[in-house]
């Protein structure tokens, strides 16, 4: 347990020294609320009660999406597995230590731009705090898990990032935190629900905590183990 929580503590300033999850947790998202959010609530005032939801929307999709498989692909795409095997640590170790770091960043990441939001556009705070929180701890588990899939399963760089690019833009644009999903046709809604975004933004909203939204997050973290499992155990016949 003692190297666990020693290789957790490692990762976790590993990744806040790393440009993929620096740029993609904390810098691109904190400045895009700092431009955006000003436009945002200046066009739309009525804005000012989902504009934290939105934005942790687009982080957190960022994050998981661009950010993390960056990570996994830097060690499970190099030589870094064979360091494993020869010192008899398990494959799966290094995703569950970037995993838990990886949250941890998107979660201190999230509460300083809902910080921001409140103090420069006086966003309105969620009533529930609780259930806020719990929301965002669901969408990002589920945002990672998918994360986790495309970092073990691609393993070109370039073809990781154009990939990454094509969830995350439909998934932002298809999520309702620009203009209201009943602008969309039926059949974009559709598609946009099969992305975590759409359910992590109704899960974070006031009232919006309830089965009809948490269902699909736990269902595609489930989803998210066991592929990554069949990934896993491909790496370690290699």
């Amino acid at each position: 347990m003692e190297g666990f929580l020693y290789g957790l503590a490692l990762q976790w300033k590993l990744d806040i020294r790393g440009k993929s999850i620096l740029v993609t947790c904390y810098i691109v998202p904190i400045l895009f609320t700092l431009i955006m959010g000003g436009i945002f609530t200046a066009i739309m005032p009525e804005m000012k009660s989902t504009l934290i939801q939105s934005m942790l929307v687009l982080s957190v999709s960022m994050g998981a999406y661009i950010g993390f498989p960056q990570v996994l692909i830097e060690t499970y795409g190099s030589d870094i597995k064979k360091v494993y095997k020869a010192n008899g640590v398990p494959i799966y170790l290094g995703l569950v230590t970037m995993f838990i770091s990886a949250f941890v960043h998107l979660m201190i990441s999230s509460i300083i731009i809902m910080l921001l939001d409140y103090a420069l556009y006086e966003a309105i705070l969620p009533d529930n705090l609780l259930h806020f929180f719990l929301g965002l701890a669901m969408f990002i588990v589920a945002s990672l898990s998918i994360g986790s899939i495309l970092g073990l399963i691609i393993k070109e760089q370039a073809k990781l990032t154009m990939i990454s690019q094509l969830l995350f833009l439909p998934s932002i644009m298809l999520s309702g935190i620009m203009f209201p999903r009943d602008f969309l046709p039926a059949m974009l809604k559709n598609i946009g629900r099969i992305f975590p975004a759409p359910w992590g933004y109704q899960l974070m909203l006031n009232k919006g905590f309830s089965f009809e939204s948490v269902w699909y997050p736990v269902i595609l973290f489930f989803v998210g183990i066991i592929v990554c499992m069949l990934l896993l155990k491909r790496e370690k016949s290699e």
